[in-house]
């Protein structure tokens, strides 16, 4: 029996407000991730904007989605590294400056902005110098705080190779800041 005129417009209705809510509440959190693998805010803006794409297109099965910010992550993820390898050719940029404004800066004299702005440039340098492997379960775990379970399903890894790379990239990160300091 097909669904009613009435039926179908208000499903539609619904969807396009689920759409709305993923958008206000899940835009920062994928612009974050496409930042952290291109590092170039106008293409991390477009990637975002075509995983909303992708969502609109599937809008009639967005209630069959069990954790929607996982999935949004995946598709904006996968997004970002298809773009990455299409964008092999050309050198990448490192603006690193961009993530470094975006420090808390309430309740800080100048100086001591400017030393954690320093600071924080460092240790997204650092970031960006670890193993692709490694760096990628970082970026979801610390800037993303996602859990093991859920970087494994962005990822389509085990969660014990999660645990094992984020080991080893906390490992990596320590040792190359501890250098630097001497």
């Amino acid at each position: 029996m097909a669904p009613s005129e009435a039926q179908q417009t208000a499903r539609e209705r619904a969807a396009e407000e689920t759409l709305a809510v993923l958008v206000d509440e899940y835009s920062g959190t994928l612009y974050r991730v496409a930042y952290s693998v291109l590092h170039n805010t106008t293409d991390a803006e477009d990637a975002v904007q075509e995983a909303f794409l992708r969502v609109l297109r599937h809008r009639d099965t967005l209630h069959e989605v069990r954790d929607h910010r996982v999935w949004l992550i995946r598709i904006v993820w996968n997004i970002v590294l298809d773009r990455k390898r299409r964008a092999k050719t050309r050198p990448e940029t490192d603006d690193i400056a961009d993530m470094a404004r975006v420090l808390p800066a309430e309740g800080l004299s100048a100086e001591e902005r400017a030393a954690a702005a320093e600071h924080h440039s460092h240790v997204l340098k650092q970031v960006g110098k670890l193993p692709e492997k490694e760096r990628e379960v970082l970026l979801l775990s610390a800037f993303e705080e996602l859990s093991s379970v859920e970087i494994a399903s962005v990822l389509g890894i085990t969660e014990s190779s999660v645990r094992s790379r984020l080991f080893r990239a906390r490992n990596l990160i320590a040792e190359m800041l501890g250098r630097s300091r001497r």
